[in-house]
């Protein structure tokens, strides 16, 4: 009927929006700021008043042995860069070629499939401390002539096998999330198979898991510490030197203050990307 006007999907108009309108009025704000005071204050107040809270001060809260520590800790934190930069290097390659393995259609490259899905599911499966054990303390152990004996490499190599097999799931996602028919469209034009992925699919794939990939990000970082177990001299590692050495646990406060500082930033990024790709989704749905 021509005299009606178009109407709207209800998702774009309905209580999503109208509830983040709330949030933007002064009195929600208000309201909200003052919640959150009374929340945090009670919470304090029990913490303070606690019969062992002097004590637990001194052990955790110490402002001389936080300010001793800190350098320390920020000189250790660059091993831990390193390794997580290499790292995320060689992971998004081999989980690329891993995902793409996994995508192969035909009976032709079953094998190849099968060798993915037996990969991923045996590094997802054994927790991420027992692979840097078996690759820190197992290879050198072997006494091979020609192998490094540095646990700096194999604790990268160990972290890089078990992050690839959770990434290349991710990548897989993003694969499957583009539909045949763009891949079809690619064929048609005359692209091969090949040209069809690396042109066409993998592009829109990796746009689409850019969000979840950065969070699996944040999880490497963390896990850059767990090679301290086999000896490398990173940011944990020095903090229990540190601890151990003031007989405080200080110095554990100081290093989760610094992989907050390291992934907040990284977690907010992320939201903000998820926001953006909702975003542009609703705008194409009301086009």
């Amino acid at each position: 009927m021509s005299g009606v006007a178009p109407t709207t999907p209800p998702e774009l108009l309905g209580s999503r929006n109208s509830r983040l309108l709330g949030r933007l009025r002064p009195s929600g704000v208000l309201v909200a700021a003052l919640s959150t005071v009374v929340f945090f204050g009670v919470i304090g107040w029990i913490v303070v008043n606690a019969p062992g809270w002097p004590r637990v001060q001194q052990s955790f809260f110490s402002p001389s042995v936080f300010a001793d520590s800190i350098p320390d800790i920020l000189s250790a934190l660059v091993v831990n860069i390193q390794l997580f930069i290499v790292a995320e290097i060689l992971i998004l390659s081999l989980s690329l070629l891993l995902a793409v393995m996994r995508s192969l259609p035909g009976p032709v490259f079953f094998p190849i499939r099968l060798m993915s899905v037996i990969y991923v599911d045996l590094f997802r499966g054994v927790p991420s401390i027992l692979v840097i054990f078996l690759l820190g303390f197992g290879i050198p152990g072997l006494r091979i002539k020609g192998l490094t004996n540095d646990a700096f490499v194999w604790g990268l190599v160990a972290l890089v096998l078990v992050w690839s097999a959770y990434v290349a799931e991710v990548y897989r996602a993003g694969i499957d999330a583009v539909h045949p028919s763009q891949e079809a469209a690619a064929r048609s034009l005359g692209l091969s198979r090949f040209q069809s992925l690396r042109y066409v699919v993998l592009p829109q794939a990796v746009r689409r898991v850019i969000p979840p990939l950065l969070n699996d990000f944040i999880g490497l970082q963390k896990d850059t510490s767990l090679i301290s177990f086999i000896g490398v001299v990173e940011v944990f590692r020095q903090t229990q030197q540190d601890a151990g050495g003031s007989f405080n646990f200080t110095p554990y406060l100081a290093c989760g203050l610094v992989f907050l500082v390291l992934t907040i930033p990284m977690a907010r990024f992320v939201d903000w990307l998820v926001a953006r790709d909702r975003k542009r989704q609703l705008a194409s749905i009301a086009r």
